[in-house]
């Protein structure tokens, strides 16, 4: 028997006949705090019907299988879809997955994958949906945004995004676009605010909706809607039993506003 893993990333394409996009953009979401990224691709790749591409695989994913609602398990990897948008500018590819990297070597190494996969698509531009931690509760969250030229910080200014001007962005959301920089492919993250404490459906709408409103499309976003109502009805009941209606509480406020430029967002 043939290993399947020779190396730390193994790529499976689901067809041998590989599409022709035209100039596609890469928009990628991962799971992390809140999934706010990862509630947000998911249901647009489910509402665009997009297509399967292919599974990237790791050693460095959970040592686990994933169980499926029909009870069969497969490992744990990252999936590629894409979208020929007919009459528009851009083509779409879109990756979620199960997991990220355990290991920082191998997210440089899936970070460098999912680049090469990119520009054998000629894509110039990534976009990263992630989260932008706070420890508080909001019910409308502020979208945040960082670019990796000029270019990039404009459009974010032009759909009144805000521009973060100090901390890191960790995981794959930030090596896509440092990897993708040193490569001459362009990105942008958005971010949305969250507490960290909850899987924040609310963030991810609000993310979605300014994300398709820089891509120029419209879906609908009526599951996505009903998640964050809950989402906003799970907070209001948090809340509620630690009686303080604004925030989660006023010690976390103090240790958030003392170590905000250092967290400012966390993967």
């Amino acid at each position: 028997m043939m290993a399947f893993f020779q190396n730390d990333i193994k790529t499976v394409y689901s067809s041998e006949k590989i599409p022709s996009l035209r100039s596609p953009i890469l928009i990628c979401g991962f799971p992390g705090s809140g999934y706010v990224g990862k509630l947000a691709i998911d249901h647009l790749i489910k509402e665009l019907t997009s297509r399967h591409l292919a599974d990237i695989y790791s050693t460095s994913f959970p040592p686990q299988v994933m169980i499926k609602d029909t009870g069969i398990v497969e490992l744990m990897k990252n999936v590629l879809y894409y979208v020929k948008d007919k009459g528009k500018k851009h083509d779409f590819l879109f990756l979620t997955g199960d997991a990220q990297p355990v290991s920082s070597k191998v997210e440089y190494l899936l970070g460098e994958e999912i680049i090469k996969i990119a520009k054998n698509f000629d894509v110039k531009q990534v976009v990263t949906l992630g989260a932008y931690i706070t420890g508080m509760f909001v019910e409308t969250p502020r979208i945040f945004g960082v670019a990796t030229d000029d270019a990039g910080l404009k459009l974010l200014n032009s759909f009144n995004i805000s521009k973060i001007d100090n901390g890191s962005i960790s995981g794959m959301n930030g090596i896509l676009l440092g990897i993708g920089k040193i490569n001459n492919v362009k990105g942008i993250s958005l971010l949305g605010e969250t507490s960290g404490y909850v899987i924040d459906a609310n963030a991810s709408m609000h993310i979605l909706k300014k994300l398709l409103s820089i891509i120029g499309r419209e879906i609908n976003m009526e599951d996505l809607d009903k998640k964050a109502k809950d989402t906003i009805m799970l907070i209001k009941s948090i809340e509620q039993r630690i009686g303080d209606k604004n925030s989660a509480s006023d010690d976390v406020q103090q240790m958030v506003q003392k170590k905000q430029p250092e967290i400012g967002y966390i993967s």
